[in-house]
């Protein structure tokens, strides 16, 4: 028994969930055989807390088929880069990566994807924030249980709103009075947006969820312009006229060269809160059709239940996880989907290369 053969062995164990191994994530990044037992270093580019007892059993199973019954102590670490975005837009202190979820039509549960897909990567072990995109209609203090709350200023900089625990959260609906209209002009909207981003003190976010507003318009537009994107999630329910929509989000996000990493089918099944019984009221595989049309990963196909609608409007969603386990756990596959489309994005180089300037 030594390092290589370990190694070796070692390199052939699937991740669970995925169609990758240790080897082909190159997450071995030590191995060491001392007196006391075999010690393993694993480091992933993406969360795995949700699977980590899994992947540990196959690595004891494998290690003990192979070896015999030899101690097995792993450590496990998370080295969640930054990828590639938008040419010429300025970094975010503070924000690694940055998901845009949108929809193109409103009402197909775009703001409650956003808050469940945030929770679901923080029980995961990353660190999460929100930006509620949405100026005219914030919903996300409501969901996330933050609502009434305000955000702390440091010098020049305001301090986002924990939210479930772990996720930091920033929202116009933290600023203004949430009865009130907001009547703003687009270029008010577009500044409000970017001084949510710019302005906030981040803390160490590998992903920050923007959920957008409908359409495909101001905000869009500075999306695309102005804020760092990794990538986006389509959001649309089956039915013909969401998916009309759908694709006209997913034809903005073309033109403006910021990947999808999937789509999310929304509202797929009806479940009775009485008797269980579902029915496709909106229709079927809308959201998988749109999916193999793009060629990306249909991440979810997420049913409407009573819970959800409650866990949101009573500002639970942090809870919900534990109360509806079988509908967090949909949430936590799209979530897993979307983290391993992420990693496998062109990384950002850009700080390593010194500033020119040409005089």
């Amino acid at each position: 028994m030594n390092t290589q053969s370990i190694t070796a062995l070692l390199n052939t164990i699937s991740i669970p969930n995925s169609n990758r191994t240790l080897g082909s994530e190159k997450a071995l990044s030590n191995v060491t055989v001392a007196s006391d037992g075999i010690h393993l270093d694993l480091t992933f580019p993406y969360p795995v807390a949700h699977l980590i007892d899994e992947l540990q059993q196959r690595i004891d199973q494998a290690i003990t088929t192979e070896f015999g019954d030899t101690p097995l102590f792993v450590q496990v670490q998370l080295a969640i880069g930054k990828h590639k975005v938008q040419p010429g837009v300025q970094t975010i202190a503070g924000v690694k990566n940055i998901i845009a979820v949108a929809s193109g039509k409103g009402g197909v549960g775009k703001s409650t994807t956003s808050a469940n897909l945030a929770i679901a990567l923080s029980r995961m072990g990353a660190r999460v924030g929100v930006l509620d995109a949405d100026i005219y209609g914030p919903s996300q203090p409501t969901m996330l249980g933050v609502a009434g709350l305000e955000p702390r200023q440091h010098q020049d900089k305001l301090i986002p709103v924990m939210a479930a625990g772990e996720i930091q959260v920033m929202s116009v609906g933290f600023l203004v009075d949430t009865d009130q209209a907001v009547i703003w002009r687009g270029p008010m909207v577009s500044q409000a947006l970017q001084q949510l981003l710019f302005q906030s003190q981040w803390d160490d976010v590998d992903y920050l969820i923007i959920d957008l507003p409908p359409g495909t318009g101001d905000i869009q537009l500075t999306l695309a312009q102005k804020i760092p994107v990794t990538g986006a999630v389509v959001v649309t329910t089956p039915q013909d006229i969401a998916l009309i929509d759908a694709r006209k989000a997913v034809n903005m996000f073309q033109k403006v060269n910021i990947p999808i990493f999937g789509v999310l089918e929304n509202m797929s099944v009806h479940i009775c809160s009485n008797c269980g019984h579902t029915e496709s009221i909106f229709g079927q595989n809308g959201g998988k059709q749109l999916a193999d049309k793009l060629g990306v990963p249909l991440l979810g196909q997420l049913p409407l239940t009573m819970a959800v609608r409650e866990a949101m409007d009573n500002g639970t969603a942090g809870i919900l996880a534990e109360q509806q386990p079988q509908i967090a756990g949909l949430y936590e596959q799209a979530a897993w989907q979307l983290v391993q489309a992420l990693a496998d994005q062109g990384k950002d180089y850009s700080r390593r290369f010194p500033k020119i300037v040409v005089e």
